[in-house]
C-alpha cells in the first residue's frame, strides 16, 4: 500500500476488538477512531467531546474574539446573545479558514482555537441536572 497523498500514515489505529466469530459486533466492539475514544471516555465517566455551552463573560470582538475549541476545520455554534444582549438562537458555522465569524444579530465575534481541541484539556465532567 502506498502512503502517497497521506499525511496520517503514522497515526495510531484506534479500534475495538470486533466480535467473536459467528456473532454480530456491538457498537462498542466495532467502534473506531473518535467514536471509540468517546465510548472509552464514557466508561470512565468523562466526556470525550466538549458538548457544554461556551461561557461568555464578555462580548467577542475582532481584537478579542470568543474562542471556540475545535480541532476540526469548522464547528457549529449556537449564539443566543452576548452577555446582556439575549436573542433567539442563531446557528453559526465558525470556520478555521475565516479570520473570524460574527453573529448577525448581536455582533459577537467567534474564532476557532489556534491549537485545536484536546480532550485532555477539558475539566472533569460535571453534570448539573435541572428538572
Amino acid at each position: 500500500m502506498s502512503d502517497i497523498g497521506s499525511d496520517h500514515h503514522d497515526a495510531p489505529i484506534i479500534q475495538g476488538p470486533g466480535a467473536t466469530p459467528g456473532r454480530t459486533p456491538t457498537n462498542f466492539e466495532q467502534a473506531t477512531g473518535h467514536e471509540r475514544e468517546e465510548h472509552l471516555a464514557a466508561m470512565e465517566g468523562k466526556e470525550f467531546f466538549d458538548l457544554g455551552p461556551l461561557l461568555l463573560n464578555k462580548k467577542g470582538t475582532k481584537a478579542e474574539p470568543t474562542i471556540v475549541p475545535s480541532g476540526a476545520e469548522s464547528r457549529i455554534v449556537g449564539c443566543c446573545g452576548a452577555p446582556g444582549e439575549d436573542h433567539e438562537m442563531i446557528w453559526i458555522v465558525v470556520e478555521r479558514k475565516h479570520e473570524f465569524d460574527r453573529c448577525p444579530e448581536c455582533g459577537n465575534v467567534y474564532k476557532l482555537s489556534e491549537h485545536g481541541f484536546d480532550p485532555a484539556n477539558l475539566p472533569e465532567a460535571k453534570h448539573e441536572h435541572h428538572h
